[in-house]
């Protein structure tokens, strides 16, 4: 299972949201280099960054600090954000960005996403945010007709390397994650599916682990030290007992 610490940006800075309300912003980092420098030191190798700003205006408005950031580690970034076109996603990756993290256009453009997988294998993830089983889109400001199953069958088929998987109503609350409906959707395709909002502890990593999901993203739980990052890494990389 492969850990993604995360950093959200908002004017330049690292925050966290509860439940996506830009609103309800709490500042982490007022340079968001630093916690992207502590979590290459406790040990991770993936690093999760969502342009906050950008997913509203439907452009990159943090440019500056991600570019700080990937100047900044060797840590494998996938980047999410206000990200709408082809030449969006080329400059992205030709900045250093391992992958590009679609929601919007994966909800209401499925041709650009089939394009972007075709032009970019194995570097376009999937965004499937949702809210009361309809997915959620333009930085969860909209809601979409589509439920997170057909989402995730549509990014299937247009060959996207993963799926990321958050329940809106518990991001940022702490309160563990949706795994059930996490699962569901693990279940409903053959992509790798990261499990994303709500993780509090290591029995929710736990949790998460032996349900086979391929990825999780800590966000809130690492920053008020609720998760220590080298433990979880730790458990991340345990083998499984034989039974």
């Amino acid at each position: 299972m492969i850990l993604y610490p995360a950093i959200d940006l908002k004017d330049g800075r690292g925050v966290r949201l509860a439940q996506g309300a830009l609103d309800r912003a709490t500042v982490y980092a007022d340079d968001p280099v630093e916690p992207a420098r502590a979590f290459a030191k406790s040990g991770a190798t993936h690093l999760h960054l969502i342009d906050l700003d950008g997913a509203v205006a439907g452009r990159s408005v943090n440019a500056t600090a991600v570019k700080r950031i990937l100047e900044a580690t060797s840590m494998s970034v996938q980047l999410g954000g206000g990200i709408r076109d082809l030449a969006a996603i080329e400059a992205w990756l030709e900045a250093g960005v391992a992958r590009v993290v679609l929601g919007t256009v994966a909800a209401r453009q499925p041709e650009l996403l089939s394009e972007a997988c075709r032009r970019f294998p194995g570097c376009i993830a999937v965004a499937v945010d949702a809210r009361a089983g309809r997915v959620q889109s333009a930085g969860w400001t909209e809601g979409e007709t589509l439920t997170p199953v057909d989402l995730a069958r549509r990014a299937e088929a247009s060959g996207a390397a993963a799926l990321i998987y958050t329940e809106i109503g518990r991001d940022g609350m702490l309160a563990g994650p949706d795994l059930e409906g996490t699962v569901k959707l693990a279940r409903s395709v053959r992509l790798p599916v990261i499990a994303s909002g709500g993780i509090a502890s290591l029995d929710d990593l736990r949790a998460i682990k032996s349900a086979g999901l391929a990825g999780a993203i800590l966000g809130r739980a690492l920053y008020e030290g609720r998760i220590d990052l080298a433990a979880a890494l730790a458990l991340a990389r345990e083998e499984r007992g034989a039974c």
